[in-house]
């Protein structure tokens, strides 16, 4: 076991079998398997000692030993359908490092995360300094009030309002509403393994470079911002 004062590690989780977008955590984006992009900007960073990558899939754990991850983590079946959520993936995780590590903080970062800055990695770890019982997440805010929101009958095209008397209040009199970025997520080692993880702290960035890719069309997204960021 270490005895080291601080250890932190980051954690991938990347699971094979994606359904809008086949084989969306090792498909290139640009030059590069977009989960490489993800790897080189954590490594950058300087914050973790380790970096691991879980995975049900052998394709996906051989790439990431040709990235250069630290450890990789074969997950189990009953941890790779559709409807396991990642916090027991991420314990499953730390239950398998703490056989080997004495892990201080966990970071749980998406693999589709080439937007990803180093700046709000360090933000979110001096949050959890002064905030030791939290789970810290960046989140974004909606660009247009949600209570003003519509919904559109397929069949006729028809709409309808969410809320008829909130859609006549002015934007300026609605309070700002966020959504996760899906970005990552970071807590110590006791707050993960905690099933209800009650202390949440939202971290907001812009939304403008926010991509939380889920379809085609979050992807092309993903490609503007990255190419505006990086020229």
């Amino acid at each position: 076991m270490s005895n080291q004062k601080e250890f932190n590690v980051a954690i991938i989780p990347a699971r094979s079998g994606s359904k809008r977008i086949k084989n969306k955590n090792i498909k290139y984006f640009y030059s590069k398997p977009i989960i490489q992009w993800t790897f080189e900007i954590i490594k950058k960073s300087k914050i973790f000692k380790k970096i691991v990558l879980t995975s049900d899939s052998k394709k996906i754990l051989n790439l990431g030993k040709k990235i250069g991850f630290d450890i990789l983590i074969e997950r189990p079946k009953h941890l790779s359908n559709d409807f396991i959520g990642t916090d027991k993936v991420i314990m499953h995780s730390i239950k398998f490092l703490n056989k080997y590590f004495n892990i201080d903080n966990v970071c749980c970062v998406y693999p589709c995360n080439p937007l990803l800055q180093i700046s709000d990695l360090l933000k979110a770890k001096r949050i959890l300094k002064s905030n030791k019982n939290s789970f810290i997440f960046p989140i974004a805010s909606y660009s247009h009030p949600i209570e003003r929101a519509m919904v559109l009958n397929k069949k006729n095209s028809k709409i309808k309002f969410i809320s008829k008397k909130k859609f006549n209040l002015r934007t300026q009199d609605l309070n700002p509403k966020f959504y996760d970025a899906g970005q990552f997520y970071i807590a110590n080692k006791s707050t993960w393994l905690k099933e209800n993880k009650l202390n949440k702290i939202g971290m907001p960035i812009p939304n403008w470079r926010v991509a939380d890719i889920d379809n085609l069309n979050d992807w092309k997204k993903a490609q503007i911002i990255f190419k505006h960021i990086n020229n």
